[in-house]
């Protein structure tokens, strides 16, 4: 992921922020909050005004009755009903507030003596609800002469109350049209939706401002948090701009552990090869388990060890932590793992990382990095000798200590399939190679003491890296059958075609021919080429057979009886 986004994905997966899922929670309660509390509030309100209608009706019909008491006493002088109906009609209209507010005058047969309609479309001439006539009329005959009444016309349904006029002998219904009530509640509702949407709309940008603000440090540390996971490693959460606060704490507190964790991982990588601490981080846990590969192992020794320890004393650990640091990271560059450090001795694994070239190409190239950091550190001596050389002469002390810190190396190279794993116990394992191909490379190691050579590597390494280049020219130096084993090996000194010298080449043209003559057994011809080549690898050889004649039964390979 390029950039930091709202929604993010690790993998498949889509990650919400925090603060986003609080706001939506915040925003749902709130709104529950606002519909509930207004639904109660209209529901209230519906109640109340239903209630104040009644009472305003109430005072209203009052007003009626006592005027309809009046206009009796005209009509008995005047003997005039249509006028008083008329006027009984006009007075009623003064206490109307809605549209379609309702007096009138009912006999108990349902016969209209008047009516008055704010809106005049509603006129009718009869009571046709016929049900709440009939409870009107029980009720009076029940001495109740007063009181609420619903009833059904074709304009809808009303609700109002109503008083029985004695001298009329009529009841007085003062009403409201039923939905007149819903309307306004409704209308009313509408507002207070529109109020609600407006006011959370605002609260949201609002909110949404303040959280965004709120939650940047816990952006910041999912941002890290996220890049620690996509490069597998622990890092530190940057809190150069984070608010004191508790999410701040947790990520003081993740950066303490994190230390902890790389301190101790960083511990463990220093006694754990590379490929045992990538399969401890991926696979959360090391088991004591291993298998057959095929691999490569380099096997590096100091040469004269034992002097240079008897000389150097404890100061040998010193010189040793320079030469090995220089090599393991020479190892380390070209994908190799160290398998175990044995006093002066490094044993390199190679195969069990990923590399652009083969695990035998990789060996070389590290062996012979290893020899030029070896004689680099012998230089450096070197110039310290002549600096100190140029001011007085060296004493037998100091003479015995620049030869003890000149180190020289060898090593032996040799590949094939082995076991490669941990074992041990469960309370303590090691990784560790086992197999016949480990112990060949060391055995190699110690050729390179006897034929002065600072690398020697097996068939199985040349053949592996002759498939991919020709940087290295493999010289064969001679077939040995060292101790422990029953069959002769062709040993070789891979020569680094890019630093060459090119009068090697012949030299070693020479030597070859020489090399068949003495397979051959003809050392009389082997000695004079040997002799020929000028090289120092044909000192064992001219050593080896002296004046003689090759030994009866001769087949060319030298049988070793030290390791």
């Amino acid at each position: 992921m390029s950039k930091f986004q709202f929604f993010s994905r690790v993998g498949k997966t889509r990650i919400v922020p925090i603060g986003f899922k609080i706001l939506l929670i915040f925003i749902s309660l709130i709104l529950l909050s606002n519909i509930a509390t207004n639904l109660i509030s209209l529901q209230l309100s519906q109640r109340e005004t239903i209630k104040l209608n009644n009472q305003i009706m109430v005072e209203q019909l009052k007003d009626l009755y006592s005027n309809s008491a009046n206009q009796y006493q005209i009509y008995q002088y005047s003997h005039d009903k249509s006028s008083v109906n008329q006027a009984l009609a006009r007075a009623a209209e003064s206490g109307f507030t809605n549209e379609n507010s309702v007096a009138m005058g009912v006999d108990p047969f349902g016969k209209l003596e008047f009516i008055s309609c704010a809106n005049k479309a509603l006129y009718w001439h009869e009571f046709i609800d016929k049900e709440a006539l009939e409870l009107m009329n029980t009720k009076k005959e029940e001495g109740i002469d007063e009181g609420s009444i619903s009833f059904s016309t074709f304009a809808g349904d009303f609700f109002g109350v109503y008083k029985y006029q004695k001298d009329w002998n009529y009841f007085l219904i003062r009403a409201e049209l039923r939905k007149d009530t819903r309307a306004n509640i409704r209308r009313i509702y509408g507002l207070m939706t529109v109020a609600i949407v407006v006011l959370t709309i605002f609260f949201i940008i609002v909110g949404y401002l303040i959280i965004h603000r709120e939650f940047q440090t816990v952006r910041e540390i999912t941002k890290d948090l996220y890049q620690m996971n996509e490069k597998k490693e622990l890092g530190l959460i940057n809190l150069d701009k984070a608010k004191n606060d508790d999410v701040t704490y947790l990520a003081a507190s993740f950066n303490s552990l994190s230390s902890s964790v790389n301190n101790l991982l960083g511990t463990f990588k220093k006694f754990v090869s590379k490929d045992v601490v990538a399969k401890a981080y991926t696979e959360h846990g090391v088991a004591l388990e291993g298998k057959q590969q095929e691999l490569v192992m380099l096997f590096s020794d100091i040469k004269s060890f034992t002097y240079r320890t008897e000389t150097l004393g404890n100061d040998i650990i010193d010189v040793l932590n320079v030469h090995y640091d220089r090599v393991i990271h020479k190892v380390h560059v070209h994908s190799g793992v160290i398998g175990s450090i044995i006093g002066d001795a490094v044993l390199a694994v190679y195969g069990t990382l990923d590399s652009e070239k083969s695990k035998s190409y990789e060996a070389i190239c590290s062996a012979w990095d290893i020899t030029r950091v070896t004689a680099a550190l012998r230089e450096s001596m070197k110039e310290r000798r002549a600096e100190v050389e140029s001011r007085r002469k060296l004493t037998e002390s100091e003479e015995r200590i620049f030869q003890a810190v000149s180190l020289d190396i060898g090593v032996g190279i040799d590949g094939g399939n082995v076991f490669y794993g941990n074992i041990g116990s469960n309370e303590h394992m090691a990784n560790t190679v086992i197999g016949d191909n480990v112990n060949s490379a060391s055995r190699l190691e110690g050729l390179t003491r006897i034929y002065h050579l600072p690398v020697i590597v097996s068939a199985y390494i040349k053949e592996e890296v002759e498939k991919e280049s020709d940087r290295f020219i493999f010289f064969e130096i001679d077939t040995v059958q060292v101790k422990g084993k029953t069959e002769g090996k062709k040993i070789y000194f891979p020569f680094d075609n890019e630093e060459m010298d090119p009068n090697l080449p012949a030299k070693y043209s020479i030597f070859e021919e020489g090399l068949q003559a003495y397979y051959a057994g003809d050392w009389k011809s082997a000695r004079r080429l040997f002799k020929d080549s000028q090289l120092e690898v044909t000192e064992v050889f001219l050593e080896r057979m002296g004046m003689k004649s090759a030994p009866e039964g001769w087949n060319g390979i030298w049988t070793m009886t030290t390791k």
